[in-house]
């Protein structure tokens, strides 16, 4: 038998929380190749929200949140990453050096998009699927360990 976690007031502070988090960190995420932030602090940001809902929930709520296996994130970052280096050697550039593409879109302006974006995007992916492997594994470890209530 599993013991019982649940709070009320986490699980309504959880519910709270958790949407501006994750838009804090995207901004994070996105203001990141002009400014400090980036990938790595907007992902450890998402991943304090993975961990307040594994807190609030247990490992069921994160499960049911983000289904995607914490490999498949890990992964798909870390190619997003590399990939995004070596195509800099495409246009000529050096290993990860950064470059741009302006477009002009009616009704928007002009919006210019930056290669470290990219680079960024994977960084995120790794810290979150880093975050929900460590969570994912405390969890199992937690179930599987888990005494009886009143035992």
């Amino acid at each position: 038998m599993r013991r019982s976690r649940s709070s009320p007031i986490l699980s309504a502070g959880v519910v709270v929380v958790s949407g501006p988090l994750l838009m804090f960190s995207a901004y994070l995420l996105f203001a990141g190749h002009n400014q400090p932030g980036g990938g790595f602090s907007g992902g450890l940001v998402a991943g304090v929200a993975v961990l307040l809902v594994w807190a609030a929930g247990g490992i069921d709520s994160v499960r049911r949140i983000l289904p995607v296996r914490s490999n498949v994130l890990l992964g798909a970052g870390l190619s997003l990453a590399a990939l995004t280096g070596f195509a800099a050697f495409l246009p000529g550039l050096a290993f990860l050096e950064s470059g741009y593409i302006k477009l002009h879109p009616p009704l928007v302006g002009e919006i210019k998009i930056v290669s470290a974006l990219f680079f960024d995007i994977g960084v995120y992916l790794v810290v979150v699927g880093m975050a929900v492997g460590l969570v994912k594994a405390l969890g199992e470890e937690e179930s599987a360990e888990a005494p009886e209530v009143g035992a």
